[in-house]
């Protein structure tokens, strides 16, 4: 599939490394792509970041039917742009597709079109210490549906951060609350999509 390219014609300016915070900030472009059961996954594109418009009866909306990853790019020493196990992450985005039912990305294809964005958006990737441009691949459910079942159409999007430390203590230890009472995730569940 060839990736379509639209370029924002009002690009933003960068953010300061020193006041970047978390997932506050996103760059000018994003990826898209749509499936629908008889065209299979389709329309890949790159294009400025903008609202997704939906019906208010959306799945996603609704039932949740929806998963996402994240990675980092990083920049180097030398200056150039590295992820860290991206082909890891396209892995599990397909073994937490699965779990719910949802159509599973082409790996590779989605790996070519990170790239590309990351291209287009490199100048977006901080270069002071401990910065990072995040990246957050999602598939989400499309149908206009009120009832129960799986969604026949999704939306495959991937959006950049450029970020600092999560936590406003930056990368020093941070106190966690630790229980035997409650879990994130239960054997058999689903923890990991």
């Amino acid at each position: 599939m060839k990736i379509a390219i639209t370029m924002s014609s009002s690009p933003k300016p960068k953010p300061d490394d020193s006041a970047l915070g978390f997932g506050t900030l996103f760059t000018d472009h994003m990826f898209n792509m749509d499936y629908h059961p008889d065209e299979g996954w389709h329309n890949p594109r790159i294009e400025p970041y903008r609202p997704i418009e939906m019906d208010p009866a959306t799945m996603v909306l609704h039932y949740g039917q929806a998963i996402f990853e994240g990675l980092k790019a990083y920049r180097t020493g030398a200056g150039t742009v590295q992820l860290f196990r991206p082909k890891d992450n396209f892995k599990r985005l397909n073994r937490s597709a699965k779990a719910l039912c949802i159509p599973e990305v082409d790996e590779t294809f989605a790996f070519d079109a990170l790239k590309n964005l990351l291209s287009i958006e490199k100048d977006w990737v901080p270069k002071a210490p401990e910065t990072s441009l995040y990246v957050r691949p999602t598939i989400i459910a499309m149908d206009s549906f009120l009832g129960v079942r799986a969604s026949h159409t999704y939306r495959y999007f991937i959006i950049l951060s450029p970020v600092g430390a999560y936590y406003a203590e930056g990368f020093n230890p941070i106190k966690i609350w630790v229980t035997k009472d409650h879990v994130r995730a239960v054997r058999g569940g689903m923890g990991e999509a």
